[in-house]
């Protein structure tokens, strides 16, 4: 399986619009973040967890002509405002899979309901077949298991998911040792790391660490990085062996 992290960043992403911060100046392409995401390929099929704002461009950078799904893990703009950008793939292969918490699909009803709409539609609005995930409850997709894996962002619910040995969590900020469990044994474990300075929904960096010291993955990256976080190659620097902070457009392999 192949994972390619599309995007890396919050909702603002990096830079910053209007922003003055050092990180939002650097020249480094690593200190470039678009709202977080990350592709997933195996058997020539496609799955994307979130469809941010910044979906259409990730699509056009990896040259992404077919896509079999997209797993939601909750319904913030960052990770949801790039759906109606799915069209092009439903005019060429039909109503694309979407898979999402009853909360969050009714939130994607309301606000794209014209995705929703039925034999209403509008003519070329796209279409989608809605699958929701509950907690406990695997799923299989395009011959792979994917666990959900649930965790609260302050007070939001939220999914992250396990697919094989690969673990996807972002906008973390607590988990119950049930849900920790799940995560157990997986060879990546991918992981929100805001910043060094405590936040009220996000694991900052510290929380991160201690939770990589829970889970025991061979290797972590980090994502949903702030640029108060620092430069990418001093942070880097700073963090374990085997704790990397991911970039967007890095490809890893399982």
């Amino acid at each position: 399986m192949k994972i390619v992290f599309l995007g890396t960043g919050t909702s603002q992403g990096i830079p910053v619009i209007g922003s003055e911060h050092p990180v939002c100046l650097s020249s480094d392409p690593k200190d470039k973040r678009l709202r977080v995401s990350v592709l997933l390929s195996w058997d020539n099929h496609n799955l994307v967890i979130d469809c941010g704002p910044d979906f259409r461009q990730q699509m056009l950078t990896h040259n992404v002509s077919k896509l079999d799904g997209i797993l939601f893990t909750h319904e913030h703009s960052d990770h949801v405002a790039g759906l109606d950008d799915i069209r092009p793939y439903f005019f060429r292969q039909g109503d694309v899979p979407i898979y999402a918490h009853k909360r969050v699909i009714m939130s994607l009803q309301k606000r794209f309901d014209y995705i929703f709409a039925g034999e209403n539609r509008y003519p070329g609005a796209p279409a989608v077949a809605v699958h929701e995930i509950e907690n406990d409850r695997p799923f299989f997709f395009c011959g792979k298991t994917v666990i959900p894996i649930e965790a609260y962002h302050n007070r939001l619910q939220v999914f992250g998911f396990r697919i094989d040995d690969f673990t996807y969590l972002t906008d973390v900020k607590s988990m119950e040792n049930d849900e920790v469990e799940k995560i157990k044994g997986s060879e990546v474990l991918v992981v929100n790391a805001l910043r060094e300075e405590s936040h009220h929904s996000h694991f900052n960096l510290s929380e991160a660490l201690e939770f990589v010291n829970l889970v025991q993955p061979k290797t972590t990256y980090f994502t949903h990085i702030s640029h108060y976080l620092g430069f990418h190659k001093d942070v880097e620097k700073k963090l374990p062996e085997n704790v990397h902070l991911a970039y967007d457009n890095l490809v890893i392999t399982l």
